[in-house]
């Protein structure tokens, strides 16, 4: 469900302003050498510890938040990658897998998933949950009054940045911790409401799929989900310097193939 293309999206999160470089290279997995625009070369943390599939290009423009402090060890953080986008422009990406569930949260209390989730009284972060609560829940929903389902709503957020022209998908590698929250949402049903979130931090997608080519056991746990009743909520975002904006909710496609 798209924006009205005459209403603007509104602004969901708004950011501190980011500056502009171009990525040298990322190595160790968190860090990451960017030369500025003055021409500085600066170290950079690199808060995503995965592959970064398809968003990941040397010599390419990104943005970076900067915030010097004593407890920090480097002042530099990666927040946004360009990256070529579906219509064959650039667009740029969030590649904070920190930022996914703060900007879930806030799409929540704007009242912007209400039409699907229903009114909300309350919402807790890192819930414990599952077998011998050992897992922790994103965010745990508490339905207000004047919602017509008064059962609790566990909320599973994922940082969804690989895609395939249109397609979003997730995961871009085997993830046998995503492979245990599906289970784990399945087996909240039927006493809650458990749903899925695939943060897509990039706004050229327009429908989400799991990622079987990257971990075909996710995509079948995906699907078994879907027909448990685990409901699934893919929120679209686009990505400025200065916020982040909300474009609606992209469709669910059950297999990446689109069949």
């Amino acid at each position: 469900m798209p924006q009205r293309s005459d209403a603007p999206p509104p602004v969901v999160l708004p950011l501190a302003e980011l500056q502009e470089g171009v990525l040298i290279r990322r190595y160790k997995r968190f860090l990451a050498d960017m030369e500025l625009a003055d021409g500085r070369v600066v170290t950079a943390h690199c808060p995503n510890t995965g592959p970064m599939s398809g968003v990941l290009h040397p010599g390419g423009r990104v943005r970076l938040r900067h915030d010097p402090s004593p407890s920090r060890k480097l002042a530099w953080t990666w927040e946004q990658a360009e990256s070529p986008g579906a219509s064959g422009t650039a667009v740029w990406v969030g590649v904070n897998t920190a930022l996914p569930n703060r900007l879930v949260r806030a799409t929540i209390e704007a009242g912007l998933l209400e039409p699907q989730l229903g009114p909300i009284e309350g919402i807790r972060a890192e819930v414990p949950y599952g077998e011998g609560r050992r897992s922790r829940i994103d965010l745990l929903l508490t339905p207000a009054a004047g919602n017509p389902d008064q059962r609790p709503i566990y909320v599973e957020v994922k940082n969804t940045t690989w895609s395939d022209g249109d397609l979003a998908l997730f995961p871009d590698t085997v993830t046998e911790r995503g492979q245990k929250h599906l289970r784990e949402l399945m087996a909240l049903l039927p006493e809650a409401r458990p749903v899925l979130v695939p943060c897509l931090s990039r706004g050229d997608v327009t429908r989400f799929a799991p990622g079987d080519a990257a971990d075909p056991r996710y995509g079948e746990l995906f699907r078994q989900a879907l027909a448990a009743g685990v409901e699934v909520l893919p929120c679209r975002y686009r990505f400025e310097p200065d916020g982040i904006h909300w474009l609606g909710l992209a469709e669910v496609v059950a297999h990446q193939s689109g069949h």
